[in-house]
């Protein structure tokens, strides 16, 4: 069975992972665990309080396929935790690693975005981070990019981003494409 982490800081953009944590757990069979920093309850941005299964410290890239990381408020204030560890962890393993809005850049500060196709809610928010060094590799769209196993959006394209995790999975499917397209048909 396939395994997705979403990874929550305090603050997280609920809408950001919410399609794709529907999608691949009520019509995908995928098993979804979410961890925030201690593995004590998050509150999002919405006031969704959400009691987590894990702490970072229980997620082992071997025991997952991919880890996904929603953006939120927390970057937006400079208290966000340091994803760096963990996504290097993930990606050094092979797995498929998300992030979206702010939580992109917390990606880039990771290093793993120098060598693939990118994106992010701008190149200024990455450039924030010293750790990024990519930019050659930015690509300036309102859709997810995926490069490999490495899933970026901006924070206005959960849709997108959900169909871009999902193929990264080889998990896209009729049911799937089907499924994001009722999401997406607005905009069309």
């Amino acid at each position: 069975m396939t395994r997705i982490a979403i990874a929550l800081a305090e603050d997280f953009a609920d809408w950001e992972g919410a399609l794709l944590m529907a999608t691949a757990r009520a019509y995908l069979g995928v098993e979804v665990l979410t961890a925030s920093p201690d593995g004590r309850p998050v509150r999002s941005m919405g006031g969704l309080k959400v009691t987590p299964d894990l702490s970072f410290a229980d997620l082992d890239p071997a025991r997952f396929d991919a880890l996904v990381l929603p953006g939120g408020l927390s970057w937006e204030e400079g208290v966000a935790p340091d994803f760096s560890p963990l996504v290097r962890a993930f990606h050094d393993a092979g797995k498929v690693v998300g992030g979206i809005c702010a939580a992109a850049s917390a990606v880039a500060a990771s290093g793993i975005l120098d060598g693939v196709a990118h994106t992010g809610n701008s190149l200024a928010s990455h450039q924030k981070y010293p750790g990024y060094h990519g930019a050659e590799r930015y690509v300036d769209r309102p859709q997810a990019v995926s490069d490999g196993k490495v899933v970026t959006a901006p924070g206005n394209s959960p849709i997108s981003f959900t169909a871009e995790v999902l193929k990264a999975l080889d998990l896209w499917s009729p049911e799937a494409e089907a499924e994001i397209g009722m999401f997406a048909a607005e905009h069309h």
